[in-house]
């Protein structure tokens, strides 16, 4: 198939533009139905205004915003991507990685969870006992 340049007239401002073969060859492409409506400034106008009412930076390829504040664990100062709200914790990289690693308390209530549903048979116990001996040597 075969595209040539086509002149369209833009729905916002009215005025003409070039829809070109090549524009034409990746709607085809991407299985687009339609013809463009707008030209280029009119449709970066829409998408600028698109950002206002909250689709997110993300959507718009910008890149995130960085905010400075304290962690509240260590006191430090350091930046997260996010804007905090009030009343909860901020943590810098390293205390946050420190409370997400798993802890020997999670795995040991893990193991006495299996233990309890398991029942009190000798070879629940050796299975829970495992457990925690697992738990206790991946903490070291």
């Amino acid at each position: 198939m075969e595209f040539l340049d086509r002149l369209l007239t833009c729905a916002d401002c009215g005025g003409e533009f070039i829809f070109t073969a090549g524009e034409q060859l990746f709607f085809f492409d991407k299985q687009f139905k339609n013809d463009p409506k707008r030209c280029k400034p009119c449709k970066s106008k829409r998408s600028g205004a698109a950002l206002k009412t909250g689709t997110g930076p993300a959507a718009a390829g910008l890149s995130r915003t960085e905010t400075r504040t304290e962690c509240s664990a260590c006191g430090i100062e350091t930046t997260v991507p996010f804007k905090p709200t009030q009343g909860r914790p901020v943590l810098c990289r390293q205390c946050f990685q420190s409370k997400r690693a798993p802890t020997t308390g999670a795995l040991v209530t893990a193991a006495a969870t299996a233990g309890m549903v398991a029942g009190v048979g000798a070879e629940h116990n050796a299975a829970s006992a495992e457990l925690l001996a697992t738990a206790q040597t991946t903490q070291a």
